[in-house]
């Protein structure tokens, strides 16, 4: 019998070579894995983002040249992917912030029959 998994639900994004190199494509998979089977995963991996909502997280995948950034939210039943990105600065850009909020709002509104 298969162990539980959510789906992961990307809202933008994805998870390619290039940009992303081999081996930073298979730490964002297992990260992700990981995720789906309800895992806790810390620092350095995963920095809690309340910013943007419960549940929140960003995960950090180091790469050759940057540094990627998932933003993504933990559901009951998904893990939703609302943002893939090369942070290249200390604090995450507040528009990259508002628009992932925004994508969760649409997803909430459509999941719920709203929009």
């Amino acid at each position: 019998m298969g162990e539980a998994r959510r789906p992961l639900v990307w809202l933008h994004g994805e998870v390619k070579t290039p940009p992303f190199t081999a081996a930073a494509r298979l730490e964002a998979g297992v990260l992700l894995r990981r995720l789906q089977r309800g895992d806790k995963i810390g620092l350095p991996q995963v920095r809690p983002m309340p910013v943007l909502g419960a549940r929140c997280a960003e995960l950090r995948i180091p790469d050759a040249t940057v540094t990627w950034r998932i933003l993504y939210r933990v559901d009951a039943d998904a893990v939703v992917i609302a943002a893939v990105f090369a942070k290249k600065t200390q604090a995450t850009p507040a528009t990259m912030l508002e628009t992932a909020k925004g994508r969760f709002r649409h997803y909430d509104r459509v999941v719920n029959g709203e929009d």
